[in-house]
């Protein structure tokens, strides 16, 4: 089971900066949200590849939805 990347509040997904299968390191960014006219960017965590992608550009996210899914 993937270790789940959840939005921390509500918010528009400016951009999507992974792909499924992408390698990704500690600190590289995922998904970029918008809420308030702020610009978020949502970080990982630790290395691992992208399992699954739940969201696009355009999206408007809830607390606790999932963004992205990472294998490790």
């Amino acid at each position: 089971m993937g270790h789940r990347i959840e939005s921390e509040l509500v918010a528009n997904v400016i951009s999507v900066h992974v792909t499924e299968g992408q390698a990704v390191a500690a600190g590289d960014e995922l998904v970029l949200l918008e809420s308030m006219k702020m610009e978020i960017p949502v970080l990982t965590e630790g290395p691992g590849h992208i399992a699954e992608v739940k969201v696009t550009a355009g999206d408007v996210v809830q607390e606790g939805e999932v963004l992205v899914v990472i294998d490790d």
